[in-house]
C-alpha cells in the first residue's frame, strides 16, 4: 500500500522529466527515511496464495489475478481461463483475456485463439483428440484450421508462426520477433541477442565485461554477452519479471559495483530504476520499484547508520523462561540465475554456509546468543562440481508481529567488494560512506566462462569470508536488537589446477552491544580507585619514611613511592577486572530478557590490557616484598649462660688453665633452622590450590561457562556446536575459582589446621622460649620487630630429666611467665629504635661484614673466624643488654598501638631517645615471610595462571607453569634468604638445611 501522499508524489514524479524524476525520488527517499522507515512486510509464500492469486517473484507477495484469469501451474504468473484468449501478454497478470464465439469455444495450445474442436475439450478449454491423433491447430502457412491438418508454417502475414523445437506443430514466433520484423526472423539492421529481437536503433548496448578486481583483470564474460542486453531490454521495455530479476543478479554478479562512466549491468539496472519512479513501490518501500529486484538501499551518503541503527526489530529474545525465544529465523527467496524465482527456504542447514558439517551444528548458527565461528579448505574441484550455476539469495528475518501474524524484516548487505566510481566504499571503518545492498550468492562459477558457457570457467567467484553480525538496541531490557547486518567478501580464484587449488572460506556469527557506557564506567572507577591508591602509596612511603629515620625526599624516596604504588594499582587494575569479568559471567549467563551481549573479541583488548597490566604491577610489587625480605637485618640473641668453669689444657704453655663452660651452639643452629623453614610456609598449599583448579575447570566443566553462548551449563554433548571462549569469561570463572578455592585453604587453615594441628609460627615462638633464644629482626633501618625467647627456667642446655621437670613447672605455673615484661605473656613486639641505637647496632654489624671487603686479603682465615666470633659476642652481648635496659642512653619502653596507627600501617611517635616496643600479638613478624603475605601471592600467581591462558587459551599449560613458577620462586628465596641469614647472625650456612 502507498503512504499518505505518495500518489500524489507519484503522479508528480511522471508528469516530470525524466531528468528531473530522478531527482525528486531521491528527495522522496530521504524523506521516507527521515521519517524512520522500517523494512518489513508480511511473510507470504506461493502455497499460501489464494484460488485467484500469483505469487509475484519480485514483490515476494500474493497479487490477484485479472479478469477471466487463474495462476499457471507454478502459481508465479496468470492465464486466462478456459474459454477465453490472449489478447496481449508481459508476464504476471499483465495478460489481456477475450472470450471466445460460441462457434469456437476452444483454445489454441498456445492460447492465442479460439478454435472449434471436433471431439470436445479438455478440462484446460484445449482442443481433445483421441489416443494415437497428433493435433494440428494451424495449416502449415500458420492459418487457423477447425479441423487438425499439417501444413508448412506460416512466418509472416497474421499467422506469425514457426516449427517448435520438436518439430511436430507451427507455433507462434517470439512477441519481439513480431514486433521489430514483422515477422519470425531477425534481420539485420536489428539486433538478434538471448533469444530476443530488438531494434538497431533507440537501444542502449551494455559492456559485457565481468570485473575481476582481486586479480586486477576483466575478463568478456559469454553469460554477460548472450543475456545482459536481452535481459535489460525486456526488462526496460517489457517490465518482464524474470528478465527484470536476471538483470539484477548479472549485477550482483558484478559485486553490485556502480559507475558513472560504465555503462554495465548495474548502471543499467540503476538507469531503468530512475526511469521508472512513476511506478508503484512494494510494501511501501521506497528502494524496491515494482516489477524491479531490490538490489539496493540507495547511494546516499549516511544513509547505511539510518537503515542499520534506527529502528528496532519490533520482537524480543529471551535466553529463559516460559516465552523463551532464542531461535533466529532467516528465511530466503532463493531464484536461479535465469531469473526465476525456486522458493522461499530457511538457512538451516547450511544454506550459505560453504564448510560441511553435521545439521546440528550447522543449525547452531541461528541460536541467538551463541557466537558462532567456522571455517574450512575446500578443493576448487568439489566447488566446480557442487556449484555448476549460482544460487541467488534475497535473506529476510521471520519474526511474529504484535498481532501473532507471520511478517519479514529485510536483512541488509554489506559487500566488501562493491565498488562506487571505483573506490571500494564498504572497507571504509566510517559507516556513513557504506553502501547497503540485498542479494547475494555463494559461487559464481558462470560469468568467468569465456567463449563457451559449457567450458570449464576461466575464474570463479567465491564468498570466502560471511559475518552475520546482530547489534543489541542500547538500554534494552526486553532484548530488543536492530536490524542485523550480512558482511560478506568474496574472493577471484583463477583456476588452473583444480585438482590441486584450494580455498579458505569463512563464516561467522556474532553479537554486538554499545560498550560506551561500560568503558565510562570502568574508567569512573579506574579513576576513583586510582587516586586512593596514590593516597595509600603516600602514606606508606611516609610510614616508611618515619621507619628508616630519615625526613629528607630524595631519589630513593620517590622509587619507594613507586614500588608502592605499582602494588596498590596492580589491586585497582584486579578489582576492576574482576569486578568486570563478574559482571559480564553473572549478567550474561542469568539474564532471562536479554539486555546485555558479551564484548567481541576486538572490544576485549582493552580489558586484556587491564589484566596485563596488574600482572606486571603485581609481579613489582611481588619482587619489592621478595627483596625486602631477603634483606632483612637478623640475629639470634642467646641467653644461654656457662654453668661454671672447667680445667683446660693451653697449647704451647705445656700448663693447665681454668675456663668457663662453653655454651652450645647447637640451639642457635637449631632455632636458624627453623626460621630457614618457616620463610616459605604458607597458609595455602600452592599443589593442591592449582589441582583443585584444574579440576574444576577441566573435569567438572567450569570452563563452558567461558563459552560464548547462553548456556550455562556445565556439561555438553560431544555432538553439539561448541562456541569460541570468550576471554573475558575465561578470566571470570578463572579468577572465582581460584579465589574461592584459596580463601577456603584460608579459612581452614586459620580455623581448624592452625587451631587443632599446627601452628608453625606459634610453635617458632615457643621453640625460641624452649631455646632460651630471641630473635631481633630490623626490616627497615630503625623498624623491626623482637620476639622474645628468654626462658623463664635460666638455662636451656640441659639434659631430658631437667628439660621435662621445666616444662612441668611451667604447666602448673610455679615460674614466671614468659613474657617480656614481668607477669605478662606478651612475647612478640613490633619495634621502633632510636639512631643512636641503631648506629651501634652498625658499628658492631661492620665486624661481620668486613671479611667480604678488602680487609679480607690482609688477614688470613684464622683471624677472620676469630675476628667473626668476637664480633658475634659483642652483638649478642650488646643485643642482650638492650633488652635488659642496661644501656640508660639507648633504652626503650613498651606501649601499645594506636587503632589508627594499626590501620594504617605506621607508627605516629618517633624514637627519639628511647626506642619504643609496640606490643603485638598478632605476629606480624610474619609479614617478613611468606605466611604474612598470602595476599599478594595469591593474586600474584593468579594474575600469572590468567595471563598464561589469555595467551595460549589453555588452562593445563597455564597450571603448569604456575606451579613451576612457585616452585622457581619458593628455591630463590630459601637459597637466597638462607644465604643472608648465615651473613647476617655468623651462623654457618653449611648446617642450615
Amino acid at each position: 500500500m502507498e503512504t499518505p501522499g505518495a500518489a500524489e508524489a507519484v503522479m508528480a514524479v511522471s508528469s516530470v522529466s525524466p531528468a528531473r524524476a530522478g531527482t525528486v525520488f531521491l528527495l522522496l527517499v530521504l524523506c521516507r527515511i527521515s521519517q524512520a522507515q522500517t523494512f518489513s512486510f508480511p511473510f507470504q509464500q506461493p502455497e499460501t496464495c489464494g484460488h485467484n492469486q500469483y505469487f509475484d517473484i519480485s514483490s515476494l507477495s500474493c497479487v490477484q489475478c485479472g479478469a477471466h484469469q487463474k495462476p499457471d501451474a507454478h502459481g508465479t504468473s496468470c492465464v486466462c481461463l478456459p474459454g477465453f484468449q490472449m489478447i496481449s501478454n508481459n508476464g504476471g497478470s499483465t495478460i489481456i483475456c477475450k472470450q471466445c464465439p460460441e462457434n469456437m469455444k476452444g483454445v489454441t495450445e498456445d492460447g492465442w485463439n479460439c478454435i472449434s474442436c471436433p471431439s470436445g475439450l479438455t478440462a484446460e478449454g484445449r482442443c481433445h483428440c483421441p489416443i494415437g491423433h497428433i493435433l494440428v491447430e494451424r495449416n502449415v502457412n500458420g492459418t487457423l484450421l477447425s479441423q487438425a491438418t499439417c501444413n508448412l508454417c506460416n512466418e509472416s502475414g497474421n499467422s506469425f508462426t514457426k516449427s517448435d523445437t520438436l518439430g511436430n506443430r507451427c507455433v507462434r514466433c517470439e512477441p519481439t520477433f513480431i514486433n521489430i520484423s514483422r515477422s519470425c526472423t531477425c534481420s539485420e539492421p536489428n539486433i538478434l541477442t538471448g533469444g530476443l529481437c530488438f531494434s538497431s536503433t533507440g537501444n542502449f548496448r551494455p559492456i559485457s565485461t565481468a570485473r575481476r578486481g582481486e586479480l586486477g583483470i576483466s575478463l568478456n564474460s559469454e553469460w554477460f554477452a548472450k543475456y545482459l542486453q536481452s535481459t535489460a531490454a525486456a526488462c526496460s521495455m517489457y517490465a518482464n519479471l524474470t528478465s527484470c530479476q536476471a538483470l539484477g543478479n548479472i549485477c550482483v554478479m558484478n559485486m553490485n559495483s556502480f559507475s558513472s562512466t560504465t555503462f554495465d549491468a548495474c548502471r543499467v539496472f540503476q538507469y531503468i530504476f530512475e526511469n521508472t519512479a512513476g511506478l508503484s513501490t512494494v510494501h511501501s518501500i521506497p528502494f524496491w520499484r515494482q516489477s524491479l529486484p531490490w538490489l539496493f538501499y540507495g547511494d546516499q551518503l549516511g544513509l547505511a547508520p539510518q537503515i542499520l541503527s534506527t529502528t528496532p526489530l519490533p520482537t524480543n529474545f529471551t535466553f529463559k523462561g516460559q516465552n523463551q525465544n532464542t531461535k533466529l529465523k532467516f528465511v530466503a527467496a532463493s531464484y536461479d540465475i535465469k531469473g526465476n524465482f525456486l522458493k522461499w527456504q530457511t538457512l538451516e542447514g547450511g544454506v550459505i554456509q560453504l564448510c560441511p558439517d553435521t545439521e546440528k551444528r550447522l543449525n547452531a548458527a541461528y541460536s541467538f546468543g551463541t557466537t558462532y565461528q567456522q571455517n574450512c579448505e575446500i578443493p576448487v574441484s568439489k566447488i566446480l562440481t557442487g556449484f555448476h550455476s549460482p544460487v541467488f539469495y534475497d535473506v529476510f528475518l521471520e519474526y511474529t508481529d504484535e498481532n501473532q501474524h507471520q511478517s519479514l524484516w529485510a536483512v541488509p548487505v554489506l559487500n566488501l567488494n562493491l565498488q562506487h566510481n571505483r573506490i571500494f566504499v564498504n572497507q571504509d571503518s566510517s559507516s556513513s560512506k557504506w553502501l547497503l545492498t540485498r542479494r547475494i550468492f555463494l559461487v559464481d562459477a558462470v560469468s568467468g566462462r569465456e567463449n563457451d558457457l559449457g567450458s570449464q570457467p576461466k575464474v570463479i567467484r567465491i564468498a570466502t569470508q560471511i559475518s552475520l553480525s546482530i547489534h543489541l538496541v542500547p538500554n534494552t531490557k526486553n532484548g530488543n536488537i536492530y536490524p542485523p547486518l550480512i558482511t560478506i567478501a568474496y574472493s577471484d580464484i583463477d583456476i588452473k589446477d583444480p585438482n590441486r587449488q584450494s580455498v579458505k572460506v569463512f563464516f561467522s556469527v556474532k553479537y554486538e552491544m554499545n560498550q560506551g557506557d561500560a568503558y565510562i564506567q570502568t574508567d569512573i572507577a579506574l579513576g576513583v580507585l586510582g587516586g586512593l591508591a596514590v593516597l595509600s602509596s603516600l602514606l606508606k612511603t611516609a610510614g616508611w619514611k618515619k621507619r628508616i629515620g630519615s625526613p629528607m625526599i630524595d631519589l630513593q624516596t620517590v622509587m619507594k613511592f613507586l614500588a608502592y604504588y605499582a602494588g596498590d594499582l596492580a589491586n585497582v587494575f584486579f578489582i576492576i577486572t574482576v569486578g568486570t569479568g563478574l559482571y559480564w559471567l553473572i549478567f550474561f549467563k542469568a539474564q532471562t530478557s536479554v539486555s546485555v551481549l558479551l564484548p567481541m573479541p576486538d572490544q576485549e583488548e582493552r580489558f586484556v590490557t587491564y589484566v596485563g597490566c596488574a600482572f606486571a604491577l603485581k609481579a613489582l610489587q611481588f619482587l619489592h616484598k621478595l627483596i625486602s625480605q631477603i634483606t632483612i637485618d637478623i640475629f639470634f640473641i642467646d641467653w644461654e649462660r656457662p654453668k661454671g668453669k672447667v680445667l683446660k689444657a693451653v697449647e704451647g704453655e705445656g700448663g693447665v688453665r681454668s675456663a668457663t663452660v662453653p655454651v652450645s651452639i647447637w640451639r642457635t643452629y637449631f632455632v636458624a633452622n627453623e626460621w630457614n623453614e618457616i620463610q616459605t610456609v604458607r597458609k595455602i598449599n600452592p599443589l593442591f590450590q592449582v589441582l583443585t583448579v584444574l579440576f574444576f575447570l577441566e573435569v567438572v566443566g567450569f570452563k563452558n561457562l567461558a563459552l560464548m553462548d547462553s548456556s550455562s551449563s556445565l556439561s555438553r554433548d560431544p555432538s553439539d556446536y561448541i562456541a569460541p571462549y570468550s576471554r573475558i569469561l575465561r578470566y571470570a570463572v578463572s579468577t572465582a575459582l581460584w579465589l574461592v578455592i584459596g580463601i577456603i585453604q584460608i579459612v581452614f587453615f586459620a580455623a581448624f589446621y592452625e587451631r587443632f594441628i599446627e601452628d608453625k609460627i606459634q610453635q617458632f615462638v615457643d621453640l625460641c622460649s624452649m631455646s632460651n633464644i630471641s630473635v631481633f629482626l630490623l626490616s627497615h633501618r630503625c623498624f623491626g620487630y623482637y620476639i622474645h625467647g628468654r626462658s623463664v627456667h635460666g638455662h636451656a642446655d640441659t639434659n631430658m630429666e631437667e628439660m621435662n621437670t621445666n616444662l612441668k613447672r611451667e604447666a602448673e605455673n610455679l615460674c614466671s611467665q614468659r613474657g617480656l615484661v614481668p607477669n605478662t605473656d606478651g612475647q612478640t613486639f613490633q619495634i621502633a629504635v632510636s639512631s643512636q641505637m641503631r648506629l651501634h647496632y652498625d658499628r658492631i654489624h661492620e665486624t661481620l661484614t668486613r671479611k667480604n671487603g678488602p680487609a679480607r686479603l690482609l688477614s688470613s682465615s684464622a683471624s677472620t673466624f676469630e675476628q667473626s666470633i668476637k664480633a658475634y659476642h659483642m652483638m649478642n652481648k650488646f643485643l642482650g643488654s638492650f633488652i635488659d635496659h642496661v644501656h640508660k642512653e639507648m633504652d626503650y619502653f613498651i606501649k601499645d598501638k594506636l587503632l589508627l596507627e594499626r590501620i594504617l600501617g605506621m607508627e605516629f611517635m618517633e624514637p627519639m631517645e628511647k626506642s619504643i616496643f609496640y606490643n603485638d600479638e598478632s605476629y606480624s613478624f610474619s609479614s617478613m615471610l611468606y605466611y604474612g603475605n598470602e595476599a599478594t601471592l595469591l593474586i600474584f600467581e593468579l594474575l600469572f595462571f590468567c595471563v598464561v591462558d589469555l595467551a595460549c587459551q589453555n588452562f593445563i599449560l597455564a597450571a603448569f607453569l604456575t606451579y613451576l613458577q612457585q616452585e622457581i620462586f619458593r628455591f630463590i628465596r630459601n637459597t637466597v634468604g638462607q644465604k643472608n641469614l648465615a651473613a647476617k647472625t655468623l651462623v654457618d650456612q653449611r648446617f642450615l638445611i
